[in-house]
C-alpha cells in the first residue's frame, strides 16, 4: 500500500515541472521564412500570438491557415512579438482571393527560444573568433544551421563537438541591425584560452536589444509592451486620463499681472486690518512663539526694502557706523600699581655680578684637586 502510494507521489513530482514550465512559457507561431517581401515579417525574430483579436492557442497549423482563408478579399489582423526588444505590435495584411495565402512558413515553438541568444562582449586578436570577423558588443549569436541550440551550455558543448572543424554561426549585429552567416574553425592551439578566443554573455541582460532605427522611449513610457485581445478588459491610456483629468494650475488669463515691477507674492497681497475688538490690546506674542515679520507696503520700491534689511541686519549684529564713530573707552585702573620696570643698565648689572661670584668660587673648587695630584 506504502509502496503504491510512494510511487504515486513520484509520478507527480515528475510531470509537475514540465506542466508548469509549459504553462509559464507562452507559445506561439515562429516565423521560419517569408517569402513575400511586401509584408514586413521578420523571419526567427516575429512569433505571431493573436491574428483576428484572439490569442494562438492552438498548435494545429491547419486551424490558422483556416482563419487566414475565411478573410480572403479582405485584410487578417495578426499580433506580434519581436524578439528584438521584447515587443508587440499589430499588422493588418491583405488576402487575395486567388490564393488566399501570405507565403510564409510558420513553426509552432514556444517564445522562450529567443531567450538562447550569446552576446560577444570581447574578443582577442588573432584567435578563430577575430578571424572570423566577430565585433564586441555589437554582435550576438542567434543559432547555427547545424541544429538547435539550447540553454547556457549549449553553444559550448556545440563547439565542443566542432574542434579543428568548420562551424557555421547565425549573427545578428546591433548597429547595423543585420544577419550574417559566420563560419569559423574552433581550436585549442591558436594560443590563448578558450576554443573561440571570445568573451559571451548570456542571460536576461544579454537579451536582444530594440533596433536602433527605433525612437528612444521617453520618460514614463513602457518598455516591454503586451497584446490585448477580444477578452481582455479595456483601459483607456493614459494619455487620455491625463487629458480628461483637471489641470491643477489655474490658466494665464485668470494671472493678474503688474505692468510697474515684479513683487514677490508676499509683498503685493496688503496686511489684514486690524478688527475693533482686538485694536485696543497690546499685549506681546505669546511666549515661545517668534514674532510675526512685518510685511512692507506695496509702493515700497526694491532699493529701500533693501535699504531697511540692511539696517535691521547691522542693528542685530551690533556693527558700528562709519559716521561719527567715537573710539573705545579705555580699560578701567586696577588698586594697586603694577612693579617698577627695571631699566637697561640695572639688568645688566646682574650677571656682571653674578660672575664676579663666579670666578671668586672657582679657585676655592680647583685647590683640593691640585693637593690630591701632588700628594
Amino acid at each position: 500500500m506504502f509502496g503504491a502510494l510512494n510511487r504515486f507521489i513520484s509520478r507527480l513530482d515528475s510531470e509537475s515541472p514540465s506542466q508548469s514550465s509549459r504553462n509559464a512559457s507562452p507559445y506561439g507561431f515562429q516565423v521560419l521564412r517569408n517569402k513575400n517581401l511586401d509584408i514586413s515579417i521578420e523571419p526567427w525574430y516575429d512569433f505571431i500570438i493573436g491574428i483576428n483579436g484572439r490569442q494562438v492557442d492552438n498548435p494545429d497549423p491547419n486551424l490558422f491557415a483556416t482563419e487566414v482563408r475565411n478573410c480572403a478579399g479582405s485584410q487578417v489582423s495578426l499580433v506580434l512579438w519581436n524578439a528584438k526588444g521584447q515587443r508587440t505590435r499589430t499588422l493588418a495584411l491583405p488576402v487575395p482571393t486567388p490564393s488566399p495565402t501570405l507565403g510564409i512558413t510558420l513553426q509552432w515553438s514556444p517564445l522562450s527560444v529567443s531567450e538562447d541568444v550569446w552576446h560577444v562582449l570581447d574578443v582577442i586578436p588573432n584567435s578563430p573568433a577575430d578571424q572570423a570577423g566577430l565585433l564586441p558588443y555589437g554582435d550576438y549569436i542567434v543559432g547555427t544551421p547545424e541544429g538547435n541550440v539550447h540553454g547556457e551550455s549549449g553553444l559550448g558543448e556545440l563547439v565542443e563537438d566542432y574542434l579543428n572543424r568548420s562551424l557555421r554561426l547565425l549573427v545578428y549585429n546591433h548597429e547595423y541591425a543585420v544577419t550574417r552567416l559566420v563560419t569559423l574553425t574552433p581550436s585549442r592551439a591558436w594560443g590563448g584560452s578558450g576554443a573561440l578566443g571570445c568573451v559571451l554573455g548570456f542571460g536576461a541582460l544579454h537579451r536582444l536589444p530594440v533596433p536602433m532605427t527605433e525612437p528612444i522611449a521617453g520618460p514614463g513610457e513602457t518598455l516591454f509592451e503586451t497584446a490585448r485581445f477580444s477578452n481582455d478588459e479595456h483601459r483607456p491610456p493614459s494619455a487620455q486620463l491625463r487629458s480628461q483629468s483637471p489641470s491643477i494650475y489655474p490658466p494665464s488669463s485668470s494671472v493678474t499681472q503688474s505692468s510697474d515691477l515684479i513683487i514677490p507674492a508676499s509683498m503685493a497681497s496688503p496686511s489684514p486690518l486690524p478688527s475693533q475688538s482686538t485694536a485696543g490690546l497690546t499685549a506681546g506674542p505669546p511666549r515661545g512663539v517668534k514674532k510675526p515679520r512685518a510685511i512692507p507696503a506695496s509702493n515700497m520700491s526694491f532699493d529701500e526694502y533693501f535699504r531697511e534689511g540692511e539696517q535691521k541686519s547691522k542693528e542685530e549684529d551690533f556693527a558700528p557706523t562709519t559716521k561719527n564713530s567715537a573710539p573705545p573707552p579705555p580699560p578701567p585702573k586696577s588698586a594697586k600699581d603694577p612693579p617698577p620696570t627695571k631699566s637697561p643698565e640695572q639688568s645688566a648689572e646682574i650677571p656682571s655680578e653674578e660672575g664676579d661670584e663666579e670666578r671668586q668660587a672657582s679657585p676655592v673648587e680647583k685647590e683640593p684637586q691640585t693637593e690630591t695630584a701632588n700628594g
